[in-house]
């Protein structure tokens, strides 16, 4: 079928970067197949990574299909955007079907992109990974792709206010090598190995980044081992908590 939702999609972000001049660094985007399926594994820092992400499989003139939570396709704005691109709802409630889409896709030779993490970041550092990634990498037999994003946090992440129309903001994407299934005895060693390789990857992007902190009152968007004021891997876990706490009731 044709695309008539994704491209128009990706004119109005790459328009969007234009009018905010992001400095964007992409490097890796070669790993990204140019045929056949393929899952990209990110870190989550932001509420807009799955552009960046997706942005950086444009090279392999490629469409990324996100797997996002069955929320965003319910809203009346997001859900007809996210439909028409393609991507994969969660139901956390009917997990099994949202895994078996995903391979599916997979299987069709589509791109899928996921975030390992499930939530964002707090602390900027990468969390635990759940380990569907690196099943659906090996059920459908298809490379598994690290995507480390930085900067994005700087535009809009949790428990800060958005700041869309910032402008210079400079944003990393990482596309690490391929990571190949067959290499791997199960998934849990293959998740292992992609946290790895995923937080060597933030390591560099966030050291390498070209701007640091303008004082204290902008030190919330950089790690704690790096200087910053976000809440440590401990203190964010318990905020998570807390939010997860607070849904249930």
């Amino acid at each position: 079928m044709p695309e008539l939702v994704y491209p128009p999609v990706i004119a109005a972000a790459k328009t969007m970067f234009r009018v905010l001049d992001l400095r964007l660094t992409v490097e890796g985007s070669h790993h990204v197949p140019r045929t056949g399926g393929a899952v990209m594994a990110s870190n989550h820092v932001s509420y807009l990574d799955f552009i960046f992400c997706g942005y950086s499989a444009l090279e392999s003139r490629r469409l990324v299909r996100f797997m996002a939570k069955d929320e965003v396709f319910a809203h009346k704005v997001s859900g007809p955007l996210m439909r028409g691109m393609k991507h994969i709802p969660v139901n956390r409630r009917a997990g099994a079907a949202s895994y078996n889409s995903a391979v599916g896709a997979l299987k069709r030779g589509e791109v899928v992109g996921v975030f390992p993490e499930a939530t964002i970041s707090r602390s900027f550092t990468v969390k635990e990974l759940k380990n569907g990634a690196a099943r659906m990498a090996q059920e459908a037999g298809v490379p598994l792709l690290p995507v480390a994003l930085w900067g994005t946090q700087r535009l809009w992440t949790k428990g800060r206010p958005r700041t869309l129309t910032r402008r210079h903001t400079p944003i990393t994407i990482l596309v690490g090598e391929p990571m190949d299934p067959a290499a791997y005895p199960d998934a849990t060693t293959m998740t292992a190995e992609l946290k790895i390789r995923l937080s060597a990857l933030v390591d560099r992007a966030q050291r390498e980044y070209p701007e640091r902190p303008a004082g204290p009152d902008d030190a919330w968007w950089q790690p704690t081992h790096l200087g910053g004021t976000a809440p440590t891997p401990e203190e964010a876990a318990e905020l998570d908590g807390r939010g997860r706490r607070a849904s249930a009731a």
